[in-house]
């Protein structure tokens, strides 16, 4: 009989799905279910980028279109990416994508071979540990350090960790799914150890304009970054086009060269129309985008409120992303568990309430003791999230 490639072995998945099945599961048995596992988004696409999608269709805009991307949203990407952060980009400079994971897979591709090492942050996006080891290299995990205000990169562990034979670090500054977000000096220390060791970057800025107090800076317009980094933009969170997927690399020319050759191996071409979409939505009305900042906020007040307000639950208050990472080690005791996998089982027969766990989100590292789930809350509405919580803070307390 036939055998499967071996490099299967390897490659992971975005294990939140599988909480999504079991909550379906449960949602089919008759049962209510608040959904904070996932993190899509629960609000429509505005309706002018809608619409410019629609009309790129009746025009005939459904063939293929070059590799790199159309030339009109490269030139709209460079302009708008490089404005907001101090950075000059060309569309020679941008290669656009079915969304943000082709930029991590393409990215790999591009600068790691076989054997080498590749820095990711763990707990982070599981689909960085899946790709790195699919092809062949060695995912080495950083950790994070609790803090007042959230979590802080262990730099001395990111230190230790880099050898003659690492090639690169990922990095995602905004963080899915802790919502930690460095400070200027912890930016500049990785951006430090980068020039040092001459390691590529792979900045993930997916949750950059995701924010809802502050102002977010890329590692890449430091000083002797933006010869080495390249960033990962979505219009999958900012615009709400979660489906559409549509996305960019912006890299260094020899980057961009090689993986808009990728693109033409791997796609061909990301949609036609869907990238007229694009357009529209970095030029058209850039009020829906504050209207769902607003919308969030006030997801994540509430959210935040309850949360601290359940006995053994306890988060800081993040500035950006749409999750939430509460310490529940107190609360799991209190309940009798001392597996975080059946403390969410029960939580959902018991509440309703599905969320994922730290399993979710990379291996457990040595030493790691507390105990972390993570709430999404862009996919349910304010009074579904009071009710929802506040059901799970009544099952905590009893």
């Amino acid at each position: 009989m036939q055998q499967l490639a071996q490099r299967l072995d390897r490659l992971g998945t975005e294990t939140a799905f599988s909480v999504a099945q079991a909550a379906a599961a449960w949602k089919a048995k008759g049962n209510r279910v608040y959904p904070f596992h996932l993190g899509d988004i629960n609000i429509p696409t505005a309706p002018h980028i809608v619409d410019a999608m629609s009309q790129a269709i009746s025009e005939g805009y459904t063939g293929y279109c070059p590799g790199p991307g159309i030339p009109q949203l490269r030139e709209a990407l460079a302009h708008d990416i490089g404005s907001r952060r101090g950075m000059d980009f060309t569309a020679d400079n941008v290669v656009v994508m079915t969304g943000g994971k082709p930029v991590i897979t393409k990215f790999l591709q591009a600068v790691m071979d076989p054997g080498q090492d590749v820095l990711y942050p763990n707990p982070g996006f599981p689909i960085y540990e899946s790709q790195i080891e699919y092809l062949g290299g060695t995912a080495v995990p950083y950790n994070y350090v609790p803090t007042e205000s959230g979590f802080a990169i262990d730099l001395e562990q990111v230190r230790a960790s880099i050898t003659e034979n690492t090639t690169a670090i990922i990095y995602n500054d905004l963080q899915n799914p802790i919502s930690a977000e460095s400070t200027a000096a912890e930016r500049e220390a990785v951006a430090q150890l980068a020039i040092e060791h001459d390691l590529w970057v792979l900045s993930d800025e997916a949750y950059f304009e995701t924010r809802y107090e502050g102002a977010s800076s890329s590692i890449a317009a430091l000083p002797g970054m933006a010869e080495r980094t390249v960033i990962l933009y979505t219009f999958s969170k900012k615009f709400a086009m979660t489906g559409s997927r549509l996305g960019c690399a912006v890299a260094p020319l020899e980057i961009a060269q090689v993986m808009s050759k990728l693109n033409t191996n791997d796609e061909s071409c990301t949609t036609h129309y869907v990238q007229w979409a694009g357009i529209a939505a970095l030029t058209g009305p850039q009020e829906p985008v504050q209207e769902m900042l607003d919308t969030l906020k006030e997801r994540r007040d509430v959210a935040c409120e309850i949360v601290n307000s359940i006995p053994g639950f306890s988060v800081a208050v993040p500035q950006s992303t749409f999750y939430l990472f509460p310490d529940v080690t107190e609360a799991m005791e209190r309940k009798g568990f001392t597996d975080v996998g059946d403390f969410a089982t029960a939580a959902l027969e018991n509440t309703g309430v599905s969320f994922c766990t730290r399993e979710h989100f990379g291996r457990r590292l040595p030493g790691e003791k507390r105990q972390y789930i993570r709430l999404a809350y862009s996919g349910i509405e304010t009074e579904d999230i009071r009710e929802g919580l506040g059901r799970l803070r009544e099952w905590i307390a009893a």
